[in-house]
């Protein structure tokens, strides 16, 4: 039956991707309150994909934007698995760094001469989550799928989930299933699909610090009272040692090394280092001194600021000392680290540093645990046996530097484990300007995505 599957997805490609440039050109951007109808629109639009798949959705609201839920008709005896995904997507800007509007979505050939359609979404989340909408539509088409799904689409993963722990949590009979899959990891390159079974934790606090009571004229006051700017750079430069490791008491007190299996497993991954910088544009890689580019991204803990902001930033020069300064900082947990306690242990860090004519407070955009899914099971096997499906080979086995705290919640709310197979390639430029989604790697996750539910039928 996967067979005839396969071929219906063959054959409606075209129509497939005319559909997925529909849904890109729906700009449901979730941070911005300007495009709350445009949320709605999106999850009304996707309701409408999952019914013509067969399935039965509901728009379900939350405390913020709406979660879509759909559902195939539940079988007693068969596996239920639990698709997750996102419709929302980060803000486009700056929109002048896009060769083609970011909602307006385009087909061209990318830098490396191959085909892709470039949008905001179109790998982070929209593309894969069409994926498994257009397979369970093959399955429809031609049988019906043969494990029951339950499709949770969410509209706030890009501004942290902060209403879907209680949304899982208050519909856990609803949502009850066998396992979880999730297509928002990617491959490890150009034609190495992989499954993720590592992903990175997460802390991120904004930092304001204020000194005196209004701006000042730098000339008048220069030298005789704090600048807030000043004190935030020289606390924001203290935080890394000239080792590039992350300058917190305890930071590290339960960072485990990596242990010689993984290191083994990633010594056989096709990565060349020349080739990763060349593609940043970098003369040279920096970070922790004694780990290698792979350990650092996926198997150490990290620290960066993401935005400053402070002073005058308009055209021109005005010579003023700014009574305010604030900071973002995201910090990249590796497994046993308590993001409770890294916490706690930046904002001490950051107070003993600060100077006592200087005020300094804290808002938490986000917490999250890393994550790792064994690898040696029965679900992890019958996936890899998908992607060969899909993209003609075995998979890889690899982390994430990344987090997906939605990972860690359905563990603890649902208790079971998540799959993480996704289809993006590490060149698609999520969240920057020109998102694209490779055309090959849609077509290969869509079959990829219907010969997960067949397999995952023997569990």
């Amino acid at each position: 039956m996967l067979d005839l599957v396969l071929d219906h997805i063959e054959r409606n490609k075209d129509r497939s991707l005319d559909l997925l440039k529909e849904f890109l050109s729906i700009p449901s951007v979730s941070t911005k309150p300007e495009h709350r109808p445009d949320m709605q629109r999106c999850a009304e639009w996707l309701s409408g994909q999952f019914r013509a798949a067969g399935m039965t959705p509901q728009i379900m609201p939350t405390g913020g934007h709406p979660v879509v839920v759909a559902r195939n008709e539940f079988k007693p005896g068969r596996p239920t698995i639990l698709f997750y995904g996102h419709y929302d997507v980060q803000p486009p800007e700056p929109l002048e760094l896009w060769k083609s509007p970011p909602f307006q979505p385009d087909v061209r050939k990318d830098e490396n001469g191959f085909d892709a359609v470039f949008a905001r979404g179109a790998v982070d989340d929209k593309g894969q989550v069409w994926c498994h909408v257009e397979a369970l539509r093959g399955w429809h088409k031609c049988a019906g799928a043969p494990v029951n799904v339950i499709a949770l689409i969410e509209g706030e993963e890009e501004i942290g989930s902060e209403n879907l722990e209680k949304f899982i949590a208050s519909h856990k009979q609803e949502l009850k299933a066998d396992l979880c899959v999730i297509s928002y990891t990617g491959q490890f390159a150009r034609g190495v699909p992989a499954i993720t079974y590592g992903l990175r934790g997460l802390v991120y606090e904004e930092v304001f610090l204020t000194g005196p009571g209004y701006d000042l004229h730098s000339g008048s006051y220069g030298g005789a009272v704090p600048n807030p700017a000043n004190v935030l750079c020289e606390i924001l430069g203290s935080l890394h040692d000239r080792d590039g490791k992350v300058n917190i008491p305890g930071f590290y007190d339960d960072v485990e090394p990596l242990n010689a299996k993984e290191r083994a497993l990633w010594t056989k991954l096709p990565f060349d280092e020349n080739e990763f910088r060349e593609q940043l544009n970098l003369e040279s890689l920096s970070g922790e001194t004694g780990q290698t580019t792979l350990q650092r991204i996926w198997a150490r803990p990290t620290l960066d600021v993401n935005g400053i902001t402070t002073g005058y930033q308009g055209h021109g020069a005005k010579t003023v000392i700014p009574a305010k300064a604030s900071a973002k900082v995201s910090m990249r947990l590796v497994p046993r680290q308590n993001p409770e306690k890294i916490r706690a242990a930046f904002e001490a860090a950051v107070r003993s540093r600060c100077p006592k004519n200087v005020q300094v407070k804290f808002e938490t955009h986000g917490l999250a645990e890393a994550v790792i899914v064994p690898i040696d099971n029965p679900a992890t096997r019958l996936a890899g046996q998908a992607l060969e499906v899909g993209f003609g080979k075995p998979p890889m086995f690899v982390r994430g530097g990344g987090t997906i705290p939605v990972v860690g919640t359905i563990k603890k709310e649902l208790g079971i484990d998540s799959l993480l197979v996704g289809f993006g390639l590490p060149d698609d430029r999520v969240h920057s300007p020109n998102e694209k989604f490779d055309l090959h790697s849609f077509h290969a996750g869509t079959r990829t995505a219907a010969a997960l539910y067949d397999r995952l039928s023997r569990l």
